[in-house]
């Protein structure tokens, strides 16, 4: 996603909407394919569709050299995405479902590390390739990534569950309810403005630095991002366990508007590449706290509908963030962008208490307790 924008500009002359289109259409992908394996991961099977979503996963990798207009570029950015969302909601909510329910927020932030240090680790290896090598090895490289990936889960043996009679009856209806969870999503609206946000980061800090001559700054960027993802999942968790949501997640989005004002203001390298630390205690820590409200707030048989519905609405924000910062980004440059994306997090700090602060939830019991706010 970090390179995709440039790329769509280098190579089709693409404005910069388009541009962030390209880049935001693999989470759309993502999004449409999380709508249906929430509702169907049980019945298609968890391993199953896992393996699939790989398979697919590595050869859709190896389709973009082939790509010889915008059109076909964006066709399989959502191919690609569509791919990814099937197999991260089947492994996602068969890890959510072995974490005994008293030290969910412990266990969720050490499977967080992984997928929070690759969206770490990703985005610097595809800058430091796409700044000394090519596109075409970008893409070998993303392609082989996936196909290590698809021969690890060969060798999974994941919890599989088998529907209910009742769940069998209702299999092909399709209701609000059977799509979103209406327990997981007020807090997942929150995530939708913060994937939103962060889509600002992945998909135009390259640009903005390339803009600003701080590219070997973005590096930095990811990496001291990554480190930082890192340390707080090691004890964000056991915070939350111990001490309630609420001591997590109102200083982890305050961390990250931080982050956001310091890559806006950013007068220089240091201020750029320090602005990872805000936003690594930000939103890398905010992605699993979130993710184990999500599924504590759902019924134990609801558990993968509950993480196919904090997904979609963060991977919403994400896919349609940077069609809409795109058109922004020639309003008010990359300076104001991020100005207002600051903004946007301190907003969605007073969501959050509407949504889920202003009450308090024993995570044994999994019953709210109204309190006054």
């Amino acid at each position: 996603m970090t390179t995709m924008a440039l790329y769509a500009v280098e190579q089709f002359s693409a404005s910069d909407s388009a541009a962030g289109f390209a880049s935001g259409s693999f989470v759309i992908g993502a999004l449409v394919a999380r709508v249906f394996s929430g509702k169907f991961l049980d019945f298609i099977g968890r391993r199953r569709l896992l393996l699939g979503g790989l398979a697919v996963f590595t050869a859709a990798a190896l389709l973009y050299p082939l790509a010889d207009s915008l059109a076909v570029l964006l066709a399989i950015r959502l191919f690609h995405g569509a791919a990814f969302g099937a197999a991260s909601t089947s492994i996602s909510a068969s890890v959510m479902g072995l974490i005994p329910v008293r030290r969910r927020g412990e266990g969720t932030g050490y499977f967080g590390i992984s997928t929070t240090l690759a969206t770490a680790v990703g985005p610097f290896l595809a800058v430091l390739i796409v700044d000394t090598m090519t596109y075409d090895f970008l893409f070998l490289t993303s392609a082989a990534c996936a196909a290590l990936a698809l021969v690890v889960a060969l060798m999974l043996r994941l919890p599989e569950r088998t529907p209910t009679a009742a769940e069998q009856a209702r299999k092909w209806h399709l209701r609000f309810a059977d799509i979103l969870d209406p327990a997981a999503l007020p807090i997942a609206s929150v995530m939708f403005v913060a994937g939103a946000s962060y889509a600002g980061i992945l998909t135009f800090l390259n640009s903005y630095a390339k803009e600003e001559n701080l590219v070997s700054a973005a590096s930095a960027f990811f990496l001291v991002y990554a480190a930082v993802v890192l340390l707080s999942r090691l004890f964000m968790g056991r915070l939350q366990d111990k001490y309630g949501d609420n001591a997590v997640i109102y200083p982890t989005l305050v961390s990250f508007a931080a982050g956001l004002a310091m890559l806006a203001w950013a007068p220089n390298g240091l201020v750029l590449a320090a602005a990872g630390v805000f936003v690594g205690i930000g939103f890398g820590a905010l992605v699993p706290t979130a993710q184990a409200i999500a599924v504590t707030m759902a019924p134990p048989h609801r558990i993968g509908l509950a993480t196919s519905t904090y997904f979609i609405m963060m991977d919403a924000g994400v896919g349609l963030g940077p069609l809409a910062l795109g058109a922004l980004v020639s309003v008010t440059g990359f300076h104001g962008m991020y100005w207002l994306l600051a903004g946007c997090i301190l907003a969605a700090t007073v969501l959050y208490h509407f949504v889920h602060g202003h009450k308090r939830y024993r995570r044994s019991t999994e019953v709210p307790v109204d309190v006054p706010a």
